[in-house]
């Protein structure tokens, strides 16, 4: 059965505001007891806060975030990687996307996909996996391939992490993207796809022949929402992420739309404890 906890970028705002420990045990008063992180510098001071997050409040690092690109990569800091990753108990490490360089060609994408597969190599002998996180550019299709396809052929030592929303929004079915990967997920990110109400203020506008309100508002009607709080079929999505054996449901929120990255956080673990889901925090 797989176990419910928080992605960190969802905090990202609060770990600035509050520091790491604070922000973390906020988040475990809600009821949340598992973590993937991610935004926040992996310095001596955070990592040591991270420890205490672990061993203090309870709260277990099921991954880490890192990618082949950048300043600090797997690439170009390879051993603080891996040495994080011991020091947190984490077994995991996952991308959390395409580079913008990748994303030109299939061939661009599969050299990226490539450079993953040497890497999981090497991570493997420490007993960490990589693995790959989806947005919805990776649905572009090529010759009838989406570019996740050649991530997943071109680098078979490396685990998905299928974040719901983004399928959603590249236009494809979560539960029918999970079983077409299975036993490749072992992550999956809850993130709800929600359709806004526009504002009454829009209408008052077309009333007064003014269309501008009404075609900038459909522009942004499609949001992040709170699990539960929008259209994607949670009760499916977690039974074929149970059917597919992964391992960690992750909660995630990219924007809060005036509410605070906690009163959202607690929307969604009030929403998954109803629907029966409690038991796996």
């Amino acid at each position: 059965m797989s176990r419910i906890g928080v992605q960190a970028f969802t905090l990202r705002a609060e770990f600035a505001r509050l520091g790491v420990f604070e922000t973390f045990r906020r988040v475990a008063a809600i009821g949340y007891r598992s973590a993937e992180i991610s935004a926040i510098p992996m310095t001596p001071g955070n990592v040591a806060e991270l420890v205490r997050v672990r061993e203090e409040l309870g709260v277990d690092i099921v991954s880490l975030s890192g990618g082949l690109t950048g300043e600090v990569s797997l690439t170009t800091a390879f051993d603080e990687f891996v040495a994080d990753a011991t020091t947190l108990g984490a077994s995991r490490i996952r991308i959390g996307m395409l580079p913008a360089e990748a994303m030109a060609t299939p061939a661009t994408v599969a050299a990226f996909a490539d450079g993953c597969n040497a890497v999981a190599e090497r991570l493997a002998e420490h007993g960490i996996s990589l693995h790959y996180h989806n947005h919805h550019v990776d649905f572009a299709a090529y010759d009838g391939r989406h570019l996740l396809d050649v991530i997943a052929e071109r680098s078979p030592l490396v685990g998905l992490e299928i974040d719901a929303h983004w399928v959603q929004r590249g236009g494809l079915d979560p539960v029918r993207t999970l079983h077409r990967y299975a036993g490749r997920v072992a992550m999956v990110h809850l993130k709800d796809y929600r359709i806004a109400r526009l504002d009454p203020a829009v209408f008052a506008a077309l009333d007064d022949g003014d269309r501008a309100p009404w075609q900038e508002g459909m522009a942004q009607i499609v949001q992040f929402a709170e699990v539960g709080e929008g259209n994607l079929d949670w009760p499916a999505i977690i039974a074929a992420a149970d059917e597919t054996g992964v391992a960690h449901l992750l909660v995630e929120q990219d924007e809060f739309y005036g509410r605070t990255a906690f009163d959202c956080l607690r929307t969604s673990y009030d929403n998954l404890v109803a629907m029966g889901y409690g038991d796996r925090f």
